[in-house]
């Protein structure tokens, strides 16, 4: 399928609630950008929500894309990133498509090509009237695994596991994933990289649980081990258990209105703007991404970028969905950045103390944001050796995380003056 053959798909979705989907309109793409229009029908259907107000608003008319974006940011958010690139460019081009351009491909060509089982409930397809869900091929965990790393190495897929591994090409991300069904769960597997150079999963693994365990709203995960390597698994908190269900979310990078190159641009001030006139339960939602912000900075997880944040939509009001890819990061300085600024001031130092002067942008009071980190560092300190019990993670990988990513000396850099 080339660029020039796709520039046209229609979008489904998944209403709250329902089992199936149902086509809400058109994509168009020209010129390097694209731009919707709802169908007749979707806007006489009893219970239809806009795809994303700010952007999508239920009109009988063709919608432009916001200043600065080329396509609506809630049809962005289903497009694949750089692991379900990879996937769509071998299957597309072969060999040749390690070399080539994604870009070039075109937004609705990687929306067709791949998978339909994509975060949240928007699905696209070539007809207005008949869905076909693409990529269901069923293979074990074993075989996406080992087709996983084949694809790394370059080396050719057969065709079924090709298929199977298309599944998971909608899903974001850059490292390497499947899509599994385990019971009435739905998963997505994260595999060791061949690239790795230290315990990713496991280090994860252990963001993830020390987080729950500290009070955050957070994805489950647990480990498991896949030819000999670890594999991080997480429950889809897009999906509904045992039913076909499918929940709306946009990202933080939509709701900032922002194009991945504007990314760096992107606020936790701004976003908690957003949160206090669009979000339910705004006050509480505040004081989680305000936890979420110094655990991030707690445990090395710097790649807090605008897209590893996102909320349920429900057609009327967003509500901070659980937190995920809680990834902590190799660092070789001393020094660090988050990826979205904490204060007006442009502020991004990877320093709890600073969170704490700048807590009143999110509605806390100092003695508040200092609770939250305190109780935060405790949990890290005091469950740390059994949670990489649980990970099965070795003393020199232990050493490797340990002040380096989790609590590193940065990280907690003044901040014993803050609490005086």
């Amino acid at each position: 399928m080339s660029s020039e053959e796709a520039r046209r798909a229609y979008v489904w979705i998944w209403l709250p609630g329902a089992q199936e989907p149902v086509v809400a309109g058109r994509l168009d793409e020209q010129g390097g950008g694209a731009t919707f229009v709802y169908g007749q029908s979707y806007l006489s259907r009893p219970g239809a929500i806009s795809l994303y107000t700010p952007e999508l608003p239920l009109v009988a008319e063709r919608i432009r894309p916001l200043d600065g974006l080329d396509a609506p940011g809630c049809i962005l958010d289903g497009r694949p990133d750089a692991w379900g690139q990879r996937v769509i460019m071998n299957r597309l081009l072969g060999a040749a498509g390690k070399d080539a351009d994604p870009q070039d491909l075109g937004l609705i060509t990687m929306l067709l090509a791949s998978g339909s089982d994509r975060a949240g409930a928007l699905d696209f397809q070539e007809s207005a009237t008949e869905y076909v869900p693409r990529g269901r091929e069923n293979a074990t965990l074993e075989e996406l695994a080992s087709s996983a790393q084949r694809l790394e190495e370059g080396i050719a897929l057969t065709e079924a596991l090709d298929a199977a591994l298309l599944h998971a090409a909608s899903i974001g991300g850059e490292r390497p994933k499947a899509l599994i069904d385990d019971g009435p769960r739905r998963l997505i597997a994260k595999f060791t990289a061949r690239g790795d150079t230290q315990p990713t999963v496991q280090g994860e693994f252990l963001a993830m649980t020390l987080a729950t365990r500290a009070g955050l709203n957070v994805a489950p995960v647990k480990l498991t081990e896949t030819l000999g390597k670890k594999t991080l698994l997480v429950e889809r908190f897009d999906r509904s258990e045992g039913a076909s269900e499918r929940r709306a979310f946009v990202s933080a990078l939509t709701i900032l209105q922002l194009n991945e190159l504007a990314a760096r641009h992107a606020s936790y001030c701004t976003l908690a703007q957003a949160i206090r006139e669009s979000f339910t339960s705004p006050a509480a939602t505040l004081r989680e991404l305000f936890a979420r912000i110094t655990f991030n900075i707690l445990v090395g997880n710097t790649d807090d970028h605008a897209r590893n944040h996102a909320a349920f939509w429900d057609g009327e009001m967003l509500t901070l969905t659980p937190a995920f890819d809680i990834c902590p990061q190799p660092r070789h300085t001393g020094r660090a950045t988050q990826a979205m600024m904490i204060g007006e001031d442009g502020w991004k130092e990877s320093q709890v103390a600073g969170c704490v002067e700048r807590a009143a942008l999110y509605q806390l009071s100092n003695p508040q944001a200092r609770e939250i980190v305190e109780h935060q560092i405790e949990v890290i300190e005091g469950d740390w050796s059994e949670v990489c019990e649980e990970a099965e993670l070795s003393e020199p990988d232990r050493a490797l995380l340990w002040r380096r990513q989790f609590l590193h000396p940065y990280a907690l850099e003044g901040y014993a003056q803050a609490e005086e």
